[in-house]
C-alpha cells in the first residue's frame, strides 16, 4: 500500500493555540516543580554512583555496558557542583519535562487540537516510568525522550516532508547511540513498516542516508572500543535476557509494559495503537501502528526489559488523545476525568515524598529501586575500618575490590575523602575500567562470594561488616568485608576469571 504526502499547509488543528501553548506549558511547569521537589531526596542511587565513577575517573569513547554520554554528563554536572544531588539529577529533569511537550507536538502534527495535545502531555507526565525517571540520572533517562524527539522529527517529516528533519533525526540518534544501543531496534521496525504500509519514499530519500552516515561516523570511536575488548556491549543482551528470566521473563513483558505506562497512558496507548490502524486520518501514520507492535515482538523476543519500548509510547498515547477528543462522546469525556485524576495521584505517589524516618527496612526485590539510595556512606566507614586494620607495609600493596558495581562507584566517590588506594570491581562494565596491579598482594573485598574467594587467594578473612538500616541486602546491607592474601596468579590473569557480566 502506499501513501501520498500529507500537505504541508498548516491547518486550525496543527496551529497550536495559545490555550493549548499555556495549558501543556502548565502541566511542564507542574510536572517540573514536582520533580525538582524530590531530586535531592534520599542518596545516590547504586548506578549514578558508577557513572560518576566513569566520567568523573575513567572517562573513555565508550564502556562495556553503556554509552559515553550519561556519564560524561555525570561528569559535567559534578564539575559544576560537586556532590550535589540535584545538579546530578537535574539533566534528566530536564529532559523529561522536554518529553511532555514532545508528546504534546506528536498530537498537534497528527492533527490534533488543544484537547488533545492537553491529554498526550498528561499521559506523559503521568506515566510512572516516563515521568518518574525524571528523579534521577540514568540512561532510560536520558534514552527515552531521545526517541520521543526522534519520532516527532519522523512524524513532522511525514506532513512536510521538508527532509532536514530526517538529518536531524539521524544527528538525535547518532546521540542515543552515545547511551545505549536500543534505537536501531526503532529504526529497523521503520524500515519494515514503511515498506508495508508506505511512504516507502522515506527508504528512498537521501536525507534518511544521511543521517545514517552521520550516525555511523559517531559511532567509530565506539566500535573501535568495543572491538578492542571483545563486543562487551553486544554481551549485555545475554545477561538482561538471562535476568528478565529470575523475574518472569517473556510472560511479563507486556503487563509490565502496561504499568510503566500509567493509567491513563496505558488506555491511549492501547486504544491509539489500534487507531494507528484503522483511522482513515491518521492513514499517512499508520507504519507507526506496526512499529509499536514489532518493538514489542522483538523485545520479547530478545528476553529485553519491559520499558525498553517507552520511548515509542508517545506516538500512539498522542493518536489515541485525538481519537478520544474526536470521538465527542459524553460517556468518554465523564470517564476521561476521573482517569486523568487518579492518574496524577499515582504519578505523584511514584515519587520518593517518603520521609527516611518512615522507610522501613528492605525486603528485597522490586524496592531496589528505593533502598539502593541508602547506606553508601556506612560502607565506606566500614571499608575505611577494615582497611585500618592493615599494617602500612601491607597498605603499600593493597587494593580494594568490590563485590559490584554500585559498591566499586561509591567507594570511588569517597576515596579521595579516606586516602584509600585504587578501587576495583570485576562487575559489570566496572570490570573493563581497570586492573589491579600486579604487585597488589592484599585485597580489602567488599562482598559476600567467600568461597569463590577461597579459590583465588592463599588467605581469606573476614575483618569487617557493613549492615545499613535501609540499605540493599549485599549492597549496602548484610556485607561481609574480607582480607585477601596471596593471589594464585598474577591480576592481569586473575582478572578475566573474575569479571562478569
Amino acid at each position: 500500500m502506499t501513501t501520498t504526502a500529507v500537505s504541508t499547509e498548516p491547518d486550525v488543528a496543527r496551529e497550536v493555540p495559545s490555550f493549548a501553548t499555556l495549558g501543556v506549558g502548565a502541566i511542564a511547569l507542574v510536572a517540573s516543580i514536582g520533580l525538582f521537589a524530590v531530586l535531592g531526596q534520599y542518596g545516590f542511587f547504586g548506578d549514578e554512583l558508577y557513572f560518576l565513577a566513569a566520567g568523573g575517573h575513567h572517562l573513555a569513547v565508550s564502556y562495556a555496558d553503556q554509552g559515553p554520554l550519561v556519564p560524561l554528563i555525570a561528569r559535567s554536572m559534578d564539575w559544576l557542583a560537586p556532590g550535589s544531588l540535584v545538579a546530578l539529577r537535574l539533566p534528566a529533569l530536564v529532559v523529561t519535562v522536554a518529553g511532555i511537550v514532545l508528546a504534546a507536538a506528536i498530537a498537534r502534527e497528527l492533527g490534533g487540537g488543544r484537547g488533545a495535545q492537553l491529554i498526550s502531555a498528561a499521559a506523559y507526565a503521568t506515566s510512572p516510568f516516563l515521568f518518574v525517571q525524571g528523579s534521577q540520572l540514568s540512561t532510560n533517562a536520558i534514552d527515552g525522550p531521545l526517541w520521543v524527539l526522534i519520532t516527532w522529527l519522523l512524524v513532522r517529516w511525514v506532513r512536510t516532508r521538508a527532509d532536514a528533519l530526517l538529518i536531524w533525526a539521524g544527528i538525535v540518534t547518532a546521540i542515543d547511540m552515545q547511551v545505549k544501543w536500543l534505537i536501531p531496534f526503532f529504526w529497523i521496525c521503520v524500515g519494515i513498516s514503511v515498506l508495508v504500509y508506505g511512504p516507502r519514499e522515506l527508504v528512498r530519500r537521501p536525507a534518511l542516508w544521511i543521517g545514517a552516515a552521520i550516525t555511523a561516523v559517531a559511532m567509530v570511536p565506539s566500535l573501535l572500543w568495543q572491538a578492542a575488548n571483545g563486543w562487551p556491549q553486544l554481551a549485555m543482551g545475554g545477561v538482561v535476557s538471562a535476568e528478565q528470566e529470575m523475574i518472569g521473563g517473556r510472560l511479563i513483558f507486556v503487563p509490565v509494559a502496561l504499568l510503566a505506562a500509567g493509567l491513563l497512558g496505558a488506555i491511549l496507548l492501547v486504544y491509539g495503537t489500534i487507531r494507528l490502524f484503522r483511522a482513515e486520518s491518521l492513514r499517512p501514520y499508520r507504519f507507526f501502528g506496526l512499529v509499536v507492535v514489532l518493538l514489542v515482538v522483538a523485545f520479547v523476543a530478545t528476553g529485553g526489559r519491559p520499558y525498553y519500548a517507552v520511548g515509542i509510547y508517545p506516538i500512539a498515547m498522542a493518536a489515541g488523545a485525538v481519537g478520544l477528543v474526536e470521538a465527542r462522546a459524553t460517556w468518554q469525556r465523564i470517564a476521561a476525568v476521573p482517569v486523568i485524576g487518579l492518574s496524577v495521584a499515582l504519578a505523584a505517589w511514584s515519587l520518593p515524598w517518603q520521609p527516611e524516618s518512615s522507610i522501613p527496612p528492605s525486603t528485597g526485590g522490586a524496592d531496589l529501586l528505593l533502598h539502593g539510595k541508602f547506606g553508601w556512606s556506612d560502607l565506606a566507614a566500614s571499608t575505611d575500618l577494615a582497611y585500618r586494620t592493615l599494617s602500612p607495609a601491607e597498605r603499600a600493596h593493597a587494593v580494594i575490590v568490590a563485590e559490584s558495581y554500585w559498591q566499586a562507584g561509591a567507594l570511588e566517590t569517597y576515596r579521595q575523602q579516606y586516602g584509600w588506594p585504587a578501587v576495583y570491581s570485576p562487575s559489570r562494565g566496572y570490570g573493563y575500567l581497570g586492573t589491579p596491579p600486579d604487585s597488589a598482594s592484599t585485597v580489602v573485598y567488599v562482598g559476600a562470594q567467600h568461597e569463590e574467594l577461597r579459590a583465588h587467594f592463599g588467605s581469606v578473612t573476614p575483618i569487617g561488616r557493613a549492615d545499613a538500616r535501609l540499605g540493599y541486602a549485599g549492597a549496602t546491607r548484610d556485607v561481609t568485608i574480607w582480607r585477601c592474601e596471596l593471589p594464585v596468579r598474577p591480576w592481569s590473569q586473575l582478572w578475566t576469571d573474575l569479571r562478569e557480566m
